[in-house]
């Protein structure tokens, strides 16, 4: 019984890890990521675009899975939103410029820029 339990396990956390890994290219978080996280949006609990507080997403400005080091730096992080709530997704169209595969460099001076657009629409 317990021989069994702990196979189940086992295969469980292989394909957790599998999914996870798909999830960020190939690269495994680190296990200190949620804590990092949580931090984050502590201190940043808007999206720094349009000042939702929806479907918040802590974004690595410079992706964790080609720069690993940067993972849980504070600095390599800015909150956006997943919830469209003002008519904008801002992670998918701010932080991965509309597809989840590409990344924005200038997502901190972009997500300046159209927050000040925003701000002062006609």
């Amino acid at each position: 019984m317990i021989e069994t339990l702990l196979k189940i396990a086992i295969k469980w956390l292989e394909i957790w890890l599998n999914r996870q890994s798909l999830k960020t290219f190939g690269a495994v978080r680190d296990r200190r990521w949620r804590g990092v996280r949580t931090k984050h949006l502590e201190r940043n609990p808007l999206c720094a675009l349009c000042g939702s507080d929806e479907t918040l997403e802590v974004h690595h400005i410079n992706p964790f899975h080609s720069h690993p080091e940067l993972e849980l730096d504070p600095n390599n992080l800015i909150t956006l939103c997943e919830s469209g709530k003002n008519g904008i997704v801002c992670h998918r169209a701010f932080g991965h410029l509309g597809n989840y595969q590409s990344v924005n460099k200038n997502v901190i001076q972009d997500v300046l820029i159209w927050k000040l657009k925003i701000q002062n629409r006609p």
